[in-house]
């Protein structure tokens, strides 16, 4: 298997000088599955119960180990998670899956425990104004509320990551610093979340942002996984998406089709497609685990139950090179007779 090595850069960063470890590699990449929670929250389309528990089968199917299959909001705000119990209850239990639910309150996090799922992620916003429209409190407030969070789910060995929300921009204020981010980071840590996910929410950084912003938090904080979630909405996903690998992120979210946006977040569109996250991981010679033609499959079903056109690449395209025709029987075209075709 080929390998990336990661390409380092210095950067001055709150009068710290930072260099990234040189000679660091990524063999492999983990991907966790947003479709079910962050790819239809905003679809007007409510799929059913029966129908979410179809797209997480069909994500599992196709490799997927880690999802986030919903979350634990108030129905009338984002009526699509309005069944977050009854997913919760009848997810297809595999060995070595592992499902997640998002909380952004107490409240929220208390149902999840009690869901038993396998993890909770946390949200705090990076930006007060967006933290109000999102959750209805200030960042401030946020961290106390993570806080209180980590101390209960220590309670209960519930394993709690923490997920930054608009760290790369804010929908309202715009810019949002890299001192404020490591600032909020900061506070949060104190309180030792298993991962630490950075979300690009309305899709605005670039390559750059991505290295220099995951550069200065792993210097900050060298003990925690960075997770990078990632929309397309300027066009900059799957670059982003390489950019992290580069500077040695390991977990990427993805969603099937590219489906995905946030309700409180004007114009925040979809995140990067799993189905061309794989392509673009197979082709560098990056295991993902995940079968590009099984995402593609699942990509086209969400599509059919969603009634409109998904943004995702692949599933329209296909993978590189094509896969050779089949034959009748299931065997590749050319197979020689009595040879195995698998």
């Amino acid at each position: 298997m080929s390998r990336v090595s990661i390409r380092c850069r210095s950067y001055i960063i709150l009068d710290t000088n930072w260099t990234c470890n040189r000679g660091e590699v990524v063999d492999s990449v983990e991907i966790v599955e947003v479709s079910p929670r962050d790819g239809i929250q905003n679809e007007p389309t409510l799929l059913s119960t029966e129908h979410k528990l179809e797209l997480v089968a069909r994500a599992v199917q196709a490799g997927v180990r880690r999802l986030e299959v919903t979350s634990f909001v108030h129905p009338k705000r984002v009526p699509q998670m309005s069944d977050a119990e009854a997913v919760a209850a009848a997810l297809p239990r595999t060995d070595g899956v592992r499902y997640i639910g998002l909380a952004l309150n107490r409240r929220g996090f208390d149902r999840a425990a009690a869901a038993a799922l396998d993890e909770v992620n946390f949200v705090v916003v990076a930006s007060d104004t967006f933290s109000v429209r999102n959750q209805g409190v200030d960042t401030a407030a946020g961290i106390e509320a993570f806080a209180a969070v980590a101390c209960e789910a220590r309670a209960r060995s519930v394993p709690l990551g923490l997920v930054i929300a608009a760290a790369f921009g804010c929908p309202f204020e715009g810019e949002l610093s890299l001192a404020r981010l490591l600032d909020v980071i900061g506070r949060c840590m104190d309180h030792a979340p298993f991962e630490l996910g950075l979300a690009d929410t309305i899709g605005v950084a670039t390559p750059r942002d991505i290295e220099q912003r995951v550069g200065a938090v792993r210097a900050a904080h060298p003990e925690v996984p960075i997770r990078l979630h990632l929309h397309d909405t300027r066009g900059t996903g799957l670059g982003n998406a390489w950019a992290g690998v580069r500077a040695g992120v390991t977990t990427l979210d993805a969603s099937l089709g590219g489906v995905g946006g946030c309700p409180f977040a004007p114009r925040a569109t979809g995140n990067i497609a799993t189905e061309d996250l794989v392509y673009l991981l197979d082709r560098s010679g990056i295991d993902s685990g995940v079968s590009l033609e099984r995402a593609i499959e699942a990509a086209g079903w969400l599509e059919r139950r969603l009634g409109k056109t998904l943004p995702g690449a692949l599933m329209k395209a296909g993978g590189f090179p094509p896969p050779p025709p089949m034959t009748p029987a299931g065997a590749p075209a050319g197979t020689p007779a009595g040879t195995p075709g698998g």
